[in-house]
């Protein structure tokens, strides 16, 4: 899909490289979880782990706190609080358990998995694909169409700029 809006664009774009990203976590999970630990020293495993260790976070920290912060009080002052308030409540719930797989692909990266934390990664990395797969077509089906409707040129400039400058 292609938006007019730059923030939908950009929001857009972002979205479907965590969805790839949760995709490749996800089939990663499915493939090692009923064996011993994978060993963090082989390349394609070292690769995810970075790949998640670095854009994990960035999204749960990044990208919503600009929703947050600007994006969700421009709908509010235009009428349409409800939809910020429902993602700001999924935000709340995703962002600790993205934190937390984070830190444990950091953690990996550096000593490897024992049973234990292969264990908390998988569990705790299959509850992030499956709450960020549903919060990003939530996003997707409601929060981007509604920015293209609603955001008027200046408020859009003013926004994607801060936006880029943030990444």
């Amino acid at each position: 899909m292609s938006y007019t809006n730059r923030i939908s664009q950009a929001l857009h774009e972002e979205h479907a490289a965590t969805v790839a990203l949760m995709e490749r976590l996800e089939q990663f999970i499915a493939r090692h979880r009923r064996r011993a630990p994978p060993a963090t020293a082989d390349s394609a495993v070292a690769e995810l782990l970075r790949d998640v260790s670095l854009s994990v976070e960035a999204q749960v920290q990044r990208h919503f706190a600009f929703e947050e912060e600007r994006l969700f009080p421009y709908l509010g002052s235009i009428g349409d609080e409800p939809i910020g308030a429902h993602l700001t409540d999924e935000h709340t719930v995703i962002r600790p358990i993205g934190v937390r797989v984070g830190r444990l692909a950091r953690a990996a990266m550096e000593s490897g998995f024992d049973a234990a934390s292969w264990e908390e990664f998988c569990r705790s990395g299959q509850e992030l694909c499956e709450r960020m797969f549903t919060h990003v077509q939530k996003e997707e089906a409601a929060l981007l169409p509604l920015l293209e409707d609603v955001m008027d040129a200046e408020t859009e400039s003013q926004l994607v700029a801060e936006y880029l400058e943030s990444a």
